[in-house]
């Protein structure tokens, strides 16, 4: 353990939109911010060939590349970006504790937690390969049904996101293929009801995949296998979509944070990114279940940086306010 204590005004634990946001809005407001990036760099949009969502891009533009504009955006205005994670926390007195690849000890009057989530996978190598290529495997069917417009795609899952996941793609895709492992679904009876009505949708249940077929650098299809009679068979298809849950990286802060069932961060006050512990801050996936864009992550990613610099006011007179501006 590093006998040097870095006090700080802002400390962001975590990257992406929320955290690079949260970093642009705090320098500008003298918070003077340090970011780590933590594990994954720019966080779950690194993965993401094309974001054509996101306003202010007419053309579209790659996730890694959005990242990096980000990031050096949030420098321009002075944010210390720095390469590491935070393993370790204390929120259990006054002073907000952490610690950077259990080494480095941080003191840091506001934290923001912009940690994200991570999407869960089924880890099969050819899952992976095709995901690290960017060539048709994806966990999100908001972020990258476009792309498949008209053609024929396969998706995993059967819970209340899936069946919700399929529905979105069966209003752009010729067909939708849906894999669920159990025989009934674990989605509502609603949302199960609607995948089942509508017609270019077909459900395989006790279905599982083997293996993600493609020719190298693209998805052509899916080899699935039923679990009670063990029979095969391909299926052609040029995107695989995995809706079977995220996990909210969270862990670190379960003894001192409010989570939900799941592990997502709990607001103390709804329309705020305070947590149950003052002058700690959430933005993005850490704490949202439900939207999971870009676009929102960067939004609350603002409201904590606003949060964090009144908080910053009310409890030091000498802390200058600066008002926000939009340019």
């Amino acid at each position: 353990m590093s006998d040097t204590i870095e006090k700080v005004k802002c400390l962001i634990i975590g990257s992406g939109p929320a955290g690079y946001t949260a970093a642009i809005y705090a320098s500008r407001a003298n918070m003077f911010p340090v970011l780590y990036q933590g594990e994954q760099p720019g966080g779950q949009l690194t993965t993401t060939n094309d974001v054509e969502n996101f306003p202010g891009y007419p053309e579209g533009i790659t996730g890694p590349e959005m990242m990096i504009e980000l990031q050096k955006q949030a420098e321009r205005f002075g944010t210390d970006v720095r390469h590491g994670w935070v393993t370790k926390v204390d929120f259990s007195g006054d002073i907000h504790k952490a610690w950077i690849n259990e080494e480095k000890e941080i003191h840091a009057d506001t934290i923001i937690i912009s940690t994200g989530a991570s999407a869960k996978y089924l880890n099969l190598p050819s899952e992976q390969k095709y995901l690290k290529l960017g060539g048709g495997v994806s966990a999100c069917a908001v972020c990258d049904g476009f792309f498949y417009r008209n053609q024929e795609v396969v998706i995993v899952g059967a819970g209340d996101s899936a069946c919700e996941e399929a529905h979105y793609l069966s209003k752009l895709c010729k067909k939708v293929t849906m894999l669920v492992r159990r025989d009934e679904f674990r989605a509502s009876k609603i949302m199960a009801k609607r995948v089942k009505n509508t017609e270019n949708i077909e459900i395989l249940f006790n279905t599982e995949t083997e293996e993600v077929l493609g020719d190298g650098q693209v998805v052509t299809g899916v080899r699935v296998f039923n679990n009670q009679t063990n029979e095969k068979h391909d299926i052609e298809a040029t995107g695989f979509f995995v809706a079977i849950g995220h996990k909210p990286n969270t862990d670190i802060f379960k003894d001192y944070l409010d989570l939900d069932g799941t592990g997502y961060i709990i607001n103390a006050k709804p329309g705020t990114s305070k947590t149950n512990v003052e002058g700690v801050f959430v933005s993005g996936d850490a704490a949202d279940h439900v939207y999971r864009q870009a676009i929102t992550a960067a939004g609350t990613g603002c409201m904590a940086a606003l949060d964090a610099e009144r908080y910053l006011a009310a409890k030091d007179s000498d802390f200058e306010f600066v008002t926000p501006t939009y340019n």
